[in-house]
């Protein structure tokens, strides 16, 4: 019965822990995959150990726990300026946010490639209409230079034709991403407030903030934990067979 208990107990931990390795595989592919992605930022997990309620402790009085992934958190960290030379780039250099106009109310993203939309007016590179600081669109001329200056005012022919709204978040914590470059306020008790201490580069754009070479190692070290607990399974599977081959032997 000890043996059982050791086999059942060998297989749950580590099948738990293939599962909370599949979703730190999923989580550092997805990283990876967006590496070159403007503004995005990295995800990372905190691991806990769950122990079930129908739980019962062992001769020594411990009680088993398995490795979970308790939840999953953005690194909010700033991504390296990169100058593109393109006036309808631009970057923040400090804390914040541009807020765009999403399906269903305000996003905020990092990504500030723009471009101007069939109507005349400044939006991303997914179509999200960009806002100025009372909220409405920022309509500029065609075929006009855009001129964008670090307080995100934006002027045409020495005219200003609106601001480039930035905010910040006490929290960043009611952020979820909605995509690869936009988050979502999830809490309405944490209201956006105009951001200090940030500029607005034009020019620039700012990369994703992935430690591309630290990330493919962490995916190689994973995938080798993987394989290691897929066999532990394994052995825990040929070890049940082989105790139930002995019982049969002993009883016949």
């Amino acid at each position: 019965m000890c043996g059982e208990a050791l086999m059942d107990a060998l297989t749950i931990a580590a099948a738990s822990g293939i599962r909370s390795r599949m979703q730190s595989l999923d989580l550092l592919a997805n990283n990876l995959a967006n590496s070159a992605t403007a503004g995005f930022k990295q995800d990372q997990e905190f691991y806990g150990l769950y122990t079930s309620a129908d739980a019962t402790a062992s001769e020594n009085g411990a009680v088993s726990t398995l490795p979970v992934i308790q939840r999953q958190w953005t690194d909010f960290s700033a991504g390296n300026l990169q100058p593109t030379g393109n006036p309808m780039d631009v970057a923040l250099s400090g804390n914040g946010f541009f807020v765009v106009n999403g399906p269903k109310g305000p996003l905020y993203t990092r990504n500030g490639n723009l471009q101007v939309s069939a109507s005349g007016q400044l939006s991303t590179a997914n179509g999200f209409v960009l806002t100025n600081t009372s909220g409405g669109p920022i309509q500029v001329a065609p075929n006009i230079p855009v001129e964008i200056s670090k307080d995100g005012t934006v002027q045409q022919g020495g005219q200003s034709v609106g601001q480039i709204q930035v905010v910040n978040f006490k929290s960043t914590d009611s952020l979820t991403k909605l995509g690869s470059e936009c988050f979502q306020n999830s809490d309405p008790k944490n209201l956006p407030a105009p951001a200090a201490n940030v500029e607005v580069q034009q020019g620039k754009i700012e990369g994703s903030n992935v430690p591309v070479a630290e990330s493919a190692m962490r995916l190689v070290g994973m995938m080798r934990q993987f394989e290691m607990l897929q066999k532990a399974v394994g052995i825990s599977g040929d070890m049940d067979t082989k105790s139930i081959q002995e019982v049969a032997r002993v009883g016949s």
